[in-house]
């Protein structure tokens, strides 16, 4: 009989594209959790450009001041599927075995759910994005942070690695970070290979 799934990773896709195609990231991260479940839920809403895809929030005239603003205005569409992704994979009531694994804007809104202590999952990688959120009051300071970036990123720029970064350490998260010369606004195997090491450490740490 086949070992019910002991952990759970929720991929969050960026702007403009869906769960579909963060999904096949599943395999990869497979070979470091065997016995762990992998869902790539969809934004909440439909992409303003069109094209099939979905969206945390609007990106049409973000800004630096704007920014915080909407992160928080889409705090309720996250948390609605985060919480029915979590349910439906049988996971309620053990957030020590969820982690999140965000790319771009799907990244920002991790980052988000960790500093707003929302979400004190078991650890979050946050690849290509940047943290939008101040801080809040009660951050979920035992959650660690892997961040990814390319040193290439033409959407995001690297610098928002060292920000994130920076910020976190001063609120008391452990965070790594791993940045790649030659990579633009993407994964690389070696950032994948990265993820699915902290990964399984932190997952296969003693729950809280």
């Amino acid at each position: 009989m086949p070992r019910p799934p002991q952990t759970l990773v929720i991929l969050l896709h960026g702007v403009g594209s869906s769960g579909a195609n963060l999904a096949p990231l599943g395999e990869t991260l497979k070979a470091f959790l065997p016995n762990a479940v992998f869902a790539a839920p969809d934004a909440p809403t439909p992409f303003d450009a069109g094209g099939g895809g979905r969206q945390w929030f609007s990106v049409t005239g973000v800004s630096d001041a704007n920014r915080a603003a909407r992160v928080a205005a889409a705090r309720d569409g996250f948390d609605r599927v985060i919480a029915l992704t979590i349910a439906k994979e049988g996971f309620g009531g053990r957030l020590d075995r969820v982690a999140f694994f965000g790319f771009s804007q799907g990244s920002i809104l991790s980052l988000d759910a960790l500093v707003d202590g929302r979400w004190p999952v078991a650890a979050v990688v946050a690849a290509s994005g940047r943290l939008a959120s101040p801080i809040g009051a009660e951050p979920a300071k035992a959650t660690p942070v892997l961040i990814l970036h390319g040193e290439r990123d033409e959407v995001i720029p690297v610098a928002e690695a060292g920000r994130a970064e920076q910020a976190l350490a001063g609120a008391g998260f452990s965070v790594e970070t791993r940045l790649y010369p030659s990579l633009g606004h993407s994964l690389s195997p070696d950032g994948l290979q990265a993820a699915g090491a902290f990964l399984q450490k932190a997952l296969t740490r003693a729950p809280r």
